[in-house]
C-alpha cells in the first residue's frame, strides 16, 4: 500500500480518516483503476460508496472519456431499459425521435450503476449480454449495436440472499463482482468518526459564519460508541443540526443524546447470552415471517368466501327483483293481484310461501323460487329461466348448487 499515494488521492477526493478498512478500498480502487475489469463496491447505505468509481475512472485510460453515475433505484422500471439501451423512434408512447441511452453515449467510458441490486430480472439480461460480449439492442430496435464501457456497480443489499430468492441473477453477479470492494461502515471507522464530525462542523461554520462546535472528552466516547446506522450520511445530517440548533458550542454527552435518536443503537439482531452461549433472534424473525405468510393466506381465504357470499346474495336479490317480490303477506295485495285467469300469480306464490309461520334464509328462499318456477313451467328450464329473468347459464348454476339437477 503506497502511504504517499493514497494520501494524495485523499486530498484530492476530500476523502478524511485513516482506519484500515478505508485504506484498504482505496487501495484496491487505485490497483484496479488501469484495468477494464468489472468491480462491485458493496457496503450499506451512507458510506460513500459513489466515490470509488470517481477514483477508479480518473485514475484510469479512460480518463479523458465520458462518466456517468447512474442510481437504478431512482428509475421506474418501464423506461430503465430506454435509459440504458436507448430507443428507436416510435418504439412506445411518447418515443417521438431516436434515443442513444447511457451505453450509446458513454462508449469507451465509464458507466457507475449505484443501487444494481434494484434492476429488473429482464434488465439484468441485457447488461449481462453487455458484460458478455459488448453488444446491445435498442428498445423497439433490431441492430445490434457494440459499445467499449468499463461496467462499476454497487449495491447495499445482501446480494446472496437476492440470487437464492430470485431476484437478481447469479451469472449476472460473477460477471459484475470480478473485483469486489467492500466500503466499512461508520462504526468500524474508529477516530474517523471524530475526524469527519470536525470536517463537517468547520464547513457548517464556514457557510453560514457560525461559532464552530467542538466535542467534551466524555461526547467523543458516546460518539465511538453509537452503531452509526445511517453512516456517514447520518453524522453529517446530526453535526449540522448541532450547529444550528445548539445554543451550547462545546457539546456534552446531555446535548448529544438529544440529537442521537436512542432507538437505533444498533443495525444487528439483537444477540444475548443463553445456557451459556449467544443466541440471536434470527430463527424467531424467520418464524414471524411464517406467521405473518400464513395470515396473509388466510385473509385472502377469507376474503374470497366473503366475496362468493356477497355474489351469492346478489344473485338471490335480482331473483327477488326479476319477479316483483316484497315480503308482504295476501290479504295486503290488491285483489287483481291475488287472482289469476287461468294462471297462478306469482305473486301470490311467493306472498303464500312467505306467509308461513317459518323463517326461511336466503339460500332456502332461492331454491323454492327456482322450484316454483320449473313447476309451473312443468319443469321446462328455459321457459322456467325467461320468468325468473335471468340466463339459462345461471338457472344451471342454481339447480346445481341446490341439487335440483
Amino acid at each position: 500500500m503506497n502511504t504517499t499515494e493514497l494520501q494524495r488521492i485523499k486530498q484530492r477526493y476530500n476523502i478524511v480518516g485513516n482506519s484500515d478498512g478505508l485504506n484498504r478500498a482505496l487501495d484496491v480502487a487505485l490497483q484496479v483503476a488501469p484495468t477494464d475489469l468489472s468491480v462491485l463496491i458493496i457496503g450499506e447505505s451512507g458510506v460513500g460508496k459513489e466515490i470509488i468509481p470517481r477514483v477508479i475512472h480518473d485514475n484510469s485510460p479512460r480518463r479523458r472519456e465520458k462518466y456517468f453515475a447512474i442510481n437504478c433505484g431512482s428509475i421506474p422500471e418501464g423506461t430503465i431499459d430506454s435509459e440504458l439501451f436507448g430507443h428507436e423512434k416510435g418504439a412506445f408512447t411518447g418515443a417521438i425521435g431516436e434515443s442513444e441511452g447511457y451505453f450509446g453515449i458513454a462508449n469507451k467510458g465509464t458507466i457507475f450503476l449505484d443501487e444494481v441490486g434494484e434492476l429488473p430480472l429482464a434488465t439484468q439480461a441485457r447488461l449481462l449480454r453487455v458484460l458478455e460480449t459488448g453488444e446491445y439492442i435498442r428498445v423497439g430496435g433490431t441492430e445490434i449495436r457494440k459499445t467499449n464501457v468499463r461496467i462499476v456497480a454497487a449495491t447495499n443489499v445482501n446480494m446472496q440472499k437476492a440470487i437464492s430468492e430470485g431476484r437478481f441473477r447469479e451469472d449476472l453477479y460473477y460477471r459484475l463482482n470480478t473485483i469486489p470492494i467492500k466500503m466499512p461502515p461508520l462504526r468500524e471507522r474508529g477516530q474517523d468518526i471524530i475526524l469527519l464530525f470536525r470536517l463537517f462542523a468547520m464547513q457548517m461554520a464556514e457557510k453560514y459564519r457560525l461559532p464552530k462546535i467542538t466535542l467534551t472528552e466524555d461526547a467523543k466516547a458516546q460518539m465511538l460508541r453509537y452503531k452509526w446506522p445511517g453512516n456517514v450520511r447520518q453524522l453529517k445530517n446530526i453535526t449540522e443540526q448541532m450547529s444550528v440548533l445548539s445554543e451550547n458550542r462545546e457539546i456534552d454527552t446531555d446535548t448529544l443524546l438529544h440529537f442521537i435518536p436512542q432507538d437505533q443503537e444498533s443495525t444487528q439482531l439483537a444477540v444475548i447470552q443463553h445456557n451459556g452461549g449467544n443466541h440471536s433472534y434470527e430463527n424467531e424473525r424467520e418464524l414471524l415471517y411464517k406467521v405473518l405468510y400464513e395470515l396473509q393466506g388466510n385473509v385472502s381465504d377469507l376474503r374470497k368466501e366473503l366475496n362468493t357470499v356477497r355474489k351469492q346474495m346478489e344473485e338471490v336479490r335480482d331473483l327477488n327483483g326479476a319477479i316483483g317480490f316484497t315480503a308482504v303477506h295476501t290479504e295486503n295485495l290488491p285483489t287483481t293481484q291475488r287472482q289469476g285467469k287461468g294462471n297462478v300469480n306469482v305473486e301470490d306464490a311467493i306472498a303464500e310461501e312467505i306467509s308461513e309461520p317459518e323463517t326461511l334464509n336466503l339460500s332456502d328462499l332461492g331454491r323454492q323460487l327456482v322450484e316454483k318456477a320449473l313447476e309451473r313451467n312443468n319443469g321446462n328450464r328455459k321457459k322456467a329461466a325467461q320468468e325468473l329473468g335471468i340466463s339459462d347459464r345461471t338457472l344451471y348454476r342454481r339447480l346445481k348448487q341446490y341439487g335440483l339437477e
